[in-house]
């Protein structure tokens, strides 16, 4: 899979140079859309036999005729089903129905009772060219697929799916894989594109790679593997003063355990030293839950300044409250001239009174994102990258948009998208937990662009083993302070 992740004009512009200044036919590439797809039917479901190919009538169809047209030539029986209006079919996707003719495949309107019996349906109804929202006949074959009980297989992207943004437009298909080409779309990486896609797979058709020079990315896979990479092995004469002091600050009454989270954290990603300012009455607590963290009783500002002098890094927001202590440590804190990282009720808190800093690091879940740009956790989710654009460019620094495909933008242009995860990580604390994480890397020497991008892979890669061991049900922002310590040693 590749990492550079681009928009749907710019998959377009793909595809006219490799027909125009490489001379490949687009019916060339069409033909290999379809082969590509049927080798991954093949692969996926062995057993399959009856298909049903829903196909629209721009290029999308045109790649489910062929992949109908070499399944009939494979001893498959497939099942062609037309959405929308065969006369408005053009060129290549023209042709190609033409020569399902020549095959013997007949071709149906679409409708819902034809999708019965099948043992794989194809979605090629839609392609990238989508804007508005589905409607009509269109969203009602959306509704059936999705309703039809069989798994689906989507060509490109899946029915209704927006490509640059991951957002269902009014409905989309939800396949159980997809097979996207040439490009890959940076819609299919967050929001709702992970859960509409399934699997995803790419084929890059066999276009020359000088295709895709000179034309910058919209985003970026995060390449986890090698970010993990850049932790070396530490020299054998080191101490715990090379490696960092993070202070994480929160923990207000009756919220000590997602400060003792976020700490924990730091200090299995190996910060040098990890200090806890919480409340008085839970400085005790989180020793004791802990006892390599350092606690203090911080009730004033003046204290709270006294044990910054020793800091190297400062994480505030786990547990924080907005209550008259949260504000009074967000006030202080945030005058600090030391790196932040800023989660949970600090960016509450932000929302409320704006600043702008280039050091810091923001993590906002969906509605932390809403409240600091005064707008809603729909609206965010409907154009996550957007969401992201617009909080760098308000707030500075380096932004960590949460969520499935985490985005992580910072000063480079392409923001990063983290493919790793899973739905067990929907549950109390786990953003704690990425607050240490970053939090310790940063207090480590690594920059803040670079230590959010490793801290959101760390993250997720942890609860994916720790998935793996137990299930993602019942996964608790615990269980992921134990994979870590593995992890940062590659």
């Amino acid at each position: 899979m590749p990492h550079n992740l681009y928009t749907a004009d710019q998959v377009r512009e793909l595809d006219r140079r490799a027909i125009d200044e490489c001379s490949i036919p687009g019916a060339t590439l069409m033909e290999r859309a379809g082969a590509a797809a049927f080798a991954v039917l093949r692969q996926r479901w062995p057993r399959a036999r009856q298909l049903a190919v829903a196909c629209g009538v721009g290029n999308n169809g045109g790649d489910g005729f062929v992949l109908a047209r070499l399944a009939h030539a494979a001893g498959f029986l497939p099942r062609l089903l037309q959405v929308g209006d065969p006369q408005r079919l053009r060129g290549e996707a023209l042709a190609a129905a033409q020569r399902l003719a020549v095959a013997g495949i007949r071709v149906e309107p679409f409708a819902a009772e034809r999708l019965a019996d099948v043992d794989v349906i194809v979605d090629a109804v839609l392609g990238t060219g989508l804007s508005g929202a589905v409607r009509d006949l269109w969203r009602e074959a959306i509704d059936a697929i999705n309703q039809a009980g069989a798994p689906v297989l989507a060509l490109d992207i899946p029915s209704g799916l927006c490509a640059d943004s991951g957002a269902e437009l009014g409905a989309a298909v939800h396949a159980a894989a997809t097979v996207t080409f040439i490009g890959v779309k940076r819609g299919l990486l967050s929001g709702r594109g992970p859960a509409c896609c399934g699997t995803l797979h790419f084929n890059d058709l066999g276009v020359p790679a000088r295709v895709y020079e000179g034309l910058e990315p919209a985003a970026r896979r995060l390449d986890c593997a090698g970010l993990r990479g850049g932790l070396t092995r530490r020299p054998r004469d080191a101490h715990k003063g090379q490696f960092g002091h993070v202070v994480v600050i929160g923990g207000d009454h009756g919220m000590a355990g997602a400060v003792t989270l976020a700490a924990h954290a730091a200090a299995r990603v190996g910060a040098g030293l990890v200090s806890v300012a919480t409340r008085r009455l839970h400085a005790t607590a989180v020793s004791g839950a802990v006892p390599e963290i350092m606690s203090h009783a911080v009730e004033s500002s003046a204290e709270l300044l006294a044990l910054m002098t020793r800091a190297s890094v400062v994480a505030i927001g786990p547990g924080l409250g907005q209550g008259e202590w949260g504000h009074r440590m967000w006030a202080a804190a945030r005058e600090l001239e030391l790196p932040l990282v800023v989660d949970a009720d600090a960016l509450n808190l932000l929302a409320v009174d704006a600043q702008r800093r280039d050091d810091w690091v923001l993590t906002p879940h969906p509605g932390e994102a809403a409240r600091l740009l005064s707008s809603t956790a729909a609206a965010v989710q409907r154009d996550r990258f957007a969401a992201l654009d617009k909080l760098r460019d308000q707030y500075g620094g380096t932004v960590v948009l949460k969520g499935a495909g985490t985005l992580v933008g910072g000063p480079t242009p392409a923001p990063g998208v983290c493919t790793a995860g899973n739905p067990g990580m929907a549950s109390g604390g786990m953003g704690d937990v990425l607050t240490g994480i970053i939090a310790g890397l940063l207090a480590q020497g690594t920059a803040a662009e670079t230590g959010a991008e490793l801290g959101a892979c760390l993250h997720a890669l942890a609860a994916d083993r720790a998935a793996a061991r137990g299930g993602e049900r019942g996964l608790l922002a615990s269980d992921l302070i134990g994979e870590l310590r593995g992890l940062v040693n590659p």
